[in-house]
C-alpha cells in the first residue's frame, strides 16, 4: 500500500485531474452498482456532504438514536447545514422499526419541517458491529421511496456487512440513494472514504465537499491506498470476523464480562463490564499496562475491534491480558496489540 502511494500518478483533484483518484472513483462506483463516486477525507465528511446534498435550510433527516451521524459527529448536519434530525429507536440489531419510521414521516404541513431523507448504518458500530440484511435495507428504500423520501446509507463498514452476510456490497446498496465508505478500518487505508450515488447527487456532493474545505490537489497519493483497500482487503475482513468471535468467547468466560457470543457479527466486540471493584476505565488502564490497547464507551461498556494487524495469536494473548486484569488466569507475556 505504501509503495502504491509513493508511486502513484496525481494531478489536481479539484480539478478532476487526478488520474489515480478518477480510477478510484470509477472502480468503487462500478464495485458499488453506482454510477458515480467521489473521494473524500473521512467517513464524517462523507456522512455530512451526503446529507447536506440531499437535503436544505430546515429540511428534516430521520436517524436513529444511537446512529453514528446522531451521536458522533459533532451534529454537523445541523449546524452547519441547518438540517432537523428526527430521531427514533435503534434496535439491538442495529435497525430502525419500519412503521415507526413511516410513522415518523412530516405531513405537510406549514408548521412542521419538510422530511427529507431517511439514514441507515450498515454495519451498525453502537449495536456491536450488526449487518442490516438484503431484506431490510431493500424494504427500507421501498418505504423511504414510497414517501419520496432518499436514502443515505452510512457504510463505513458496509465492506464488512457484505463478508458476513455472504452478499456483494452492490447488492446492499441497490435500492439506496447514496452511501459513503470508508477506505480506513478494516481495509487499512490511512485515510479517506468515498461517497456514491448518480451523477447529480455526486455533483451536488463535490460543491457541497468543496466548501466544508475538501477539495483536495494531488490527492493521488491517497487514492492509491484507496485502490489496494478495495481490490486485496474485503474478502479478508473475514479473518477479523473470526478473530473477533474467538476474543468475545474467549473473554465472555471470565469473572465480571457480560457479553453474548452469538451478537458478534462482524469485527467489534462490544461487551459490559460487572464488577465492583473494577471501572471499564481501570481494566482499560490494566489492560495497557499489557500493550492492549481499548476504550471504555460508557460507564460500564467497553469496546473493542479487530483489524488486519491483529492475528489469531494476538487474540489469545489479549484473552490472557484480560484474565490477568480480572485475576481469573496466572500471569504470562504480552507483547502489544491494539483492539
Amino acid at each position: 500500500m505504501r509503495g502504491a502511494m509513493a508511486a502513484a500518478a496525481v494531478g489536481d483533484d479539484v480539478y478532476g485531474e487526478d488520474p489515480t483518484v478518477n480510477r478510484l472513483e470509477a472502480m468503487t462506483a462500478e464495485l458499488l452498482g453506482k454510477e458515480a463516486a467521489v473521494l473524500v477525507s473521512s467517513g464524517t465528511m462523507g456522512n455530512l456532504v451526503s446529507v447536506l446534498s440531499h437535503c436544505g435550510r430546515g429540511d428534516e433527516m430521520i436517524v436513529g438514536d444511537q446512529a453514528h451521524i446522531f451521536l458522533s459527529e459533532q451534529g454537523g448536519a445541523a449546524a452547519l447545514g441547518g438540517v432537523h434530525p428526527r430521531s427514533v429507536p435503534t434496535a439491538p440489531d442495529g435497525t430502525l422499526d419500519l412503521a415507526t419510521v413511516e410513522e415518523s414521516i412530516r405531513a405537510d404541513d406549514e408548521h412542521y419541517p419538510r422530511t427529507r431523507l431517511l439514514t441507515l448504518e450498515n454495519t451498525h458500530n453502537g449495536s456491536g458491529g450488526r449487518s442490516l440484511s438484503v431484506a431490510y435495507m431493500d424494504a427500507a428504500s421501498a418505504l423511504a421511496h414510497r414517501h419520496d423520501l432518499k436514502l443515505h446509507v452510512d457504510g463505513a463498514r458496509l465492506w464488512n456487512a457484505a463478508v458476513a452476510l455472504n452478499v456483494a456490497p452492490a447488492r446492499l446498496l441497490q435500492e439506496v440513494d447514496s452511501a459513503s465508505l470508508c477506505l480506513s478500518k478494516g481495509l487499512g487505508a490511512p485515510v479517506g472514504s468515498v461517497i456514491v450515488g448518480d451523477p447529480e447527487f455526486i455533483r451536488r456532493a463535490r460543491r457541497m465537499r468543496k466548501i466544508l474545505g475538501g477539495g483536495m490537489r494531488q490527492a493521488g497519493i491517497i487514492a492509491a491506498a484507496g485502490i489496494v483497500a478495495i481490490t486485496e482487503m474485503i474478502e479478508r475482513l473475514a479473518d477479523d470476523h473470526a478473530n473477533a468471535h474467538t476474543l468475545a468467547q474467549g473473554i465472555s468466560q471470565l469473572d465480571g464480562i457480560s457479553i453474548d457470543p452469538a451478537v458478534v457479527e462482524t469485527d467489534i466486540v462490544i461487551f459490559e463490564l460487572r464488577r465492583d471493584d473494577l471501572t471499564p476505565a481501570q481494566l482499560s488502564a490494566g489492560l495497557k499496562e499489557l500493550g492492549v490497547l481499548l476504550n471504555p464507551i460508557d460507564s460500564t461498556h467497553l469496546r473493542a475491534v479487530t483489524n488486519l494487524h491483529v492475528t489469531a495469536a494476538d487474540i489469545e494473548r489479549v484473552i490472557d491480558a484480560f484474565a490477568r486484569v480480572l485475576g481469573s488466569r496466572g500471569d504470562s507475556d504480552s507483547d502489544g496489540v491494539r483492539v
